[in-house]
């Protein structure tokens, strides 16, 4: 462990309650190597990665790597989903922000821990896009204007033309695809907002 950066093998195991000397038995290998894997000191055989994954059902990215929230976030579901053993009850749309921004349909379990930790997950990718385009926001007024933002989902979020503004912005910057709306009355709002923001040339 490096400052307080744990590397996935040792939150891995403390997740699951597993000793290190339990995984090297598993492993066949001394517990020596599983601690020198831990602090640092030597890489994680290439060779014990698909063990690993068989072990935890955990992917063998995240062995080596420093966790972010998300990462470890990611991790919980897969040991809940392997102790849980759920089923999807149904799936639901929902826009995902992403390389291609869409709906997309995602899985509904019968585990209500399940459902909440994908929602943790959407929080912190949320969190995580948004710290990052803070930190590429270098001039005032792109500040500015997070602030602003930021206040109108404290105070305003619960308001319907907050919405239908920000639904007709996405669609009009294109940040949306035109065939997802919440319907005619959307559509409606957005042809005439349209019609003022051509006008202006924006």
């Amino acid at each position: 462990m490096v400052g307080d950066q744990l590397i996935g093998l040792e939150y891995i195991l403390e997740l699951y309650g597993m000793q290190q000397i339990e995984l090297a038995e598993k492993l066949g290998i001394k517990k020596q190597n599983i601690n020198l894997w831990i602090k640092r000191k030597q890489k994680i055989s290439k060779k014990h990665l698909p063990t690993l994954e068989q072990i935890f059902g955990i992917d063998a990215k995240y062995f080596s790597k420093e966790l972010t929230d998300l990462d470890k976030l990611e991790i919980q579901k897969e040991k809940l989903k392997r102790d849980l053993q759920p089923i999807i009850t149904k799936y639901e749309e929902q826009f995902l922000i992403g390389e291609e921004n869409d709906l997309v349909e995602v899985p509904v379990y019968d585990k209500e821990e399940l459902n909440q930790i994908e929602h943790d997950i959407e929080k912190a990718k949320l969190i995580e896009k948004f710290r990052n385009m803070l930190n590429r926001a270098e001039h005032q007024p792109y500040l500015d204007t997070f602030k602003l933002v930021l206040e109108l989902l404290d105070k305003a979020q619960h308001e319907p033309v907050f919405h239908k503004t920000i639904e007709a912005l996405a669609h009009y910057l294109e940040v949306l695809p035109d065939w997802v709306s919440t319907g005619p009355e959307q559509d409606e709002f957005e042809s005439e907002l349209f019609e003022v923001l051509d006008d202006f040339n924006y």
